[in-house]
């Protein structure tokens, strides 16, 4: 079941999509699903970001591939920052590049959206309190995070969590393709079967740290091939089997 967030006619809600038209749901469906028994026109609805979260908690470096890339040795346990709310944005949407960003960075990850409160859960019933998969963009003032020394600046940027399109309910994402095209051309490609920590992991270890409440949202780590975008530029995520988050870089009015 693919899961959307939508806006027809001015109007919020959450729904599953069935060919060309959106069931619309009773409410969230972090509780439960159940139809109204509407429907509306796929093609007339605005997509929003899949996901309301209080907070997005990413995996700072969870590819082999990428570890390689950069030199650095595999971490012993999860490494985990956070990126506010107010970062998420919608599919189709634009990103600002913000003033005084020398570089802007991708990062294509599969994301996962948590359906109910979920505290100290082991990893044999991690995957019970999740709602589906997704894709996500974890964009990156790359110079301010190495001016830094930490990352919470240079990821927390409003906007700079593109989510989407939907969430995908019925996969198996132990071996799935995770890639990004920019501009049509292919930068990141990879797979997770190269994670370092399972998603059963991931979820388990920030779980016995703080409390996931629905609608909370876990990425999962990027591959190797992160890069800059520019101005003018599109950026797609595609992971196998969930979808392609297709977003837009633009420039700051502020520049």
């Amino acid at each position: 079941m693919k899961i959307v967030n939508f806006l027809y006619k001015n109007r919020q809600a959450w729904g599953a999509v069935a060919g060309e038209r959106i069931k619309i749901m009773e409410g969230c469906p972090y509780e439960g699903i159940k139809f109204s028994g509407e429907t509306v026109d796929f093609r007339k609805c605005k997509l929003l970001a899949p996901a309301n979260p209080g907070k997005i908690v990413l995996v700072g470096l969870n590819y082999r591939d990428h570890a390689k890339e950069l030199s650095m040795k595999i971490p012993k346990e999860p490494v985990i920052f956070l990126k506010p709310a107010t970062a998420l944005s919608n599919p189709g949407g634009r990103v600002v590049y913000p003033k005084g960003v020398k570089r802007l960075d991708y990062e294509a990850e599969l994301a996962v959206v948590i359906k109910r409160k979920t505290k100290n859960v082991s990893e044999a019933k991690s995957l019970k309190y999740i709602l589906g998969y997704t894709c996500l963009n974890d964009i990156t003032a790359r110079d301010l995070q190495t001016r830094d020394g930490q990352w919470t600046r240079a990821k927390s940027f409003d906007g700079f969590a593109p989510l989407g399109p939907w969430v995908e309910t019925d996969i198996d994402c132990s071996d799935i393709k995770v890639q990004l095209y920019l501009n049509g051309k292919l930068k990141q490609n990879s797979s997770t079967k190269n994670f370092i920590f399972s998603l059963q992991q991931i979820i388990s270890f920030i779980s016995n740290i703080m409390t996931l409440l629905p609608g909370d949202v876990i990425s999962t780590g990027t591959p190797s091939g992160v890069g800059p975008m520019r101005p003018g530029d599109t950026i797609e995520v595609k992971i196998e089997g969930v979808g392609t988050l297709e977003n837009y870089v633009c420039a700051s009015r502020l520049r």
